[in-house]
């Protein structure tokens, strides 16, 4: 088949000859044997050129795209197989936080550069094939799904004021006194109270004074600047406190604890570039939520 579509191309069995390295005479033969398996003539042949039988061109125009679709599959598997590269489309929740996601891009450029990443960030649930999206990372509980999921650790939330607001802040030696201070509310944990676990209760704290933001990297700046107390990740928050911009309040309480997960669909033949990211984002996720 492929022969016979470079003689139609070539325009001669010699031409076709020379861009095949084949001998004229094995050229012919090939397209000889096609009709005689296919039980048409293809070619007529003159002396000076060749012509398509009707019958030839509806046969060239098939066993060429064929030949296409072909070509491209064995691209495909040379992709599979080789350096990554090309697009790879990730979503993740607003709050996995900046400081992580920049580390595991800049980390993905450095080390792939011929991989091109688009990073969707949003907080609803995402069809990953639906939309087309490679690649999820996931915070919480997850959902039933046919989707392979890589466990990354878990993300603890807590409270944090910066030094400056609890200087002159009232006292701040229990839960119930959160209600005289001013709260900095992450509205996905709820707009109303906090809910805090220690080794063996769990409470409900009402909320009088309250912020209430939709964006956790909003609420880490207001913490940071001294406008309040909130409930934020700690991974998010563990250099600031090492540099003394933020302290841990109530050490003893914390909110809730999300598994972090790394999500895509399954599939036989897993691309390079989606390998490489899964191993990358896997390794930093960890040593951030450590």
């Amino acid at each position: 088949m492929a022969v016979f579509v470079k003689v139609v191309q070539a325009g001669s069995v010699s031409a076709a000859a020379r861009f095949l390295g084949l001998p004229t005479s094995t050229v012919s033969n090939r397209v000889a044997m096609l009709e005689k398996r296919l039980g048409v003539t293809l070619l007529q042949r003159t002396t000076r050129r060749l012509h398509l039988t009707e019958a030839g061109q509806v046969y060239y125009e098939h066993a060429s795209a064929g030949l296409v679709h072909m070509f491209d599959a064995e691209a495909a598997m040379a992709e599979a197989v080789g350096e990554p590269c090309g697009l790879l489309r990730i979503t993740a929740p607003v709050d996995v936080g900046d400081q992580i996601l920049s580390s595991i891009l800049g980390q993905m450029r450095s080390q792939w550069p011929k991989v091109d990443v688009e990073l969707v960030l949003m907080n609803r649930y995402v069809d990953l094939v639906a939309e087309g999206v490679d690649v999820a990372i996931r915070t919480g509980p997850l959902k039933d799904s046919t989707l392979v999921a890589k466990s990354a650790g878990i993300a603890r939330w807590a409270l944090f004021a910066s030094p400056g607001y609890l200087a002159e802040a009232a006292v701040l030696d229990s839960p119930q006194a959160l209600r005289h201070h001013s709260c900095l509310q992450f509205t996905p944990l709820g707009k109303e109270a906090w809910e805090l676990h220690d080794a063996v209760n769990s409470i409900t704290v009402s909320l009088a004074r309250q912020v209430l933001v939709n964006d956790v990297g909003l609420i880490m700046t207001m913490v940071l600047a001294g406008d309040g107390v909130a409930l934020l990740p700690m991974y998010l928050c563990r250099q600031a406190c090492e540099e003394g911009r933020l302290v841990r309040v109530l050490p003893a309480w914390h909110g809730k604890i999300d598994p972090i997960h790394i999500v895509y669909p399954r599939q036989r033949f897993m691309p390079p570039r989606l390998r490489a990211f899964i191993d990358l984002a896997s390794l930093e996720l960890r040593k951030w939520l450590e």
